[in-house]
């Protein structure tokens, strides 16, 4: 039997990772699979202790319900998956099950080339208060951004960031407020990064549109919408239309992706195409 990896959840069948991995080891030639599992709250902890047991099993992700759910089953967390208090990738490691988080990571890489520049300011503005949102909040901390965390519970946005970056004075405010337009006066952005990030499901095919009013955008800003399905979102549209910079869903899913990768075949995914053979691949 060949080496396997899996990503679970409920439900699962709308999850890209098998076409994301698969891919990646049809492109390697590797003697290895990856497929869907669809494991419900009540089989978790079944599912893995099976799983344990496989010598061919090489981990797998998670998605949800079970980002959280799964850390009390788990042997030992790396230090950034218990910050963030969620887990997406499980790897078999000397004798135990240890959860990491890849999302942290495969939400910065396509931010690495401004981020590599010096600024005097930083500010992002996040979208969104669920399980992405933590990775997220996280990651844009450590990299010195002053956070403005919007969700539709203003006060579960401050626990978030109080829990996540307690150094720092960000704020946390009612998402409804981006919604309706400003005439706050921006000052000169020259020497700042400004990112607006849609860390929620909306706008997701299915879900309800996210009301946001541009006049709330920065000069220059990075607008980052990590939905994908569709890829190019009706905020993307409005920002492409506006003259803004965009990021897609697609390139943080492929860039988490390619941190499990590694961890579960041993061998750097290859992206040599700059994922474009896999774009196309994941086009809706």
């Amino acid at each position: 039997m060949s080496r396997y990896a899996e990503v679970i959840g409920d439900p699962i069948a709308q999850s890209k990772s098998p076409a994301i991995h698969g891919y990646w080891l049809s492109k390697l030639g590797l003697d290895a699979a990856y497929r869907a599992a669809h494991v419900t709250a009540e089989g978790l902890e079944s599912y893995l202790v099976s799983r344990r047991a496989d010598p061919e099993w090489c981990g797998c992700n998670v998605t949800m319900p079970h980002k959280q759910a799964v850390i009390p089953l788990l042997d030992r967390l790396d230090p950034l998956a218990a910050r963030i208090g969620a887990v997406n990738t499980i790897v078999p490691e000397d004798g135990g099950l240890t959860g990491y988080n890849t999302d942290a990571a495969g939400f910065i890489e396509p931010l690495k080339g401004p981020l590599a520049k010096q600024h005097y300011f930083r500010m992002a503005r996040i979208l969104g208060t669920g399980g992405a949102a933590r990775a997220i909040v996280a990651a844009l901390a450590d990299q010195g951004f002053t956070l403005v965390l919007a969700g539709r519970d203003p006060a579960k946005a401050r626990a978030l960031i109080d829990e996540l970056a307690p150094k720092g004075e960000h704020h946390a405010i009612d998402l409804a407020h981006f919604a309706d337009p400003t005439d706050f006066p921006f000052d000169d952005r020259e020497g700042c990064l400004d990112l607006l990030v849609n860390a929620s499901p909306l706008g997701m095919a299915g879900q309800p549109p996210l009301a946001y009013d541009f006049s709330h955008t920065p000069p220059g800003t990075v607008v980052y919408d990590i939905v994908t399905h569709p890829a190019f979102t009706p905020l993307l549209a409005e920002a492409k239309q506006r003259g803004f910079a965009t990021i897609d869903g697609l390139a943080m899913l492929i860039g988490q992706a390619a941190e499990a990768f590694e961890k579960f075949f041993g061998r750097p995914a290859p992206r040599r195409d700059a994922d474009m053979g896999l774009r196309a691949l994941l086009a809706p």
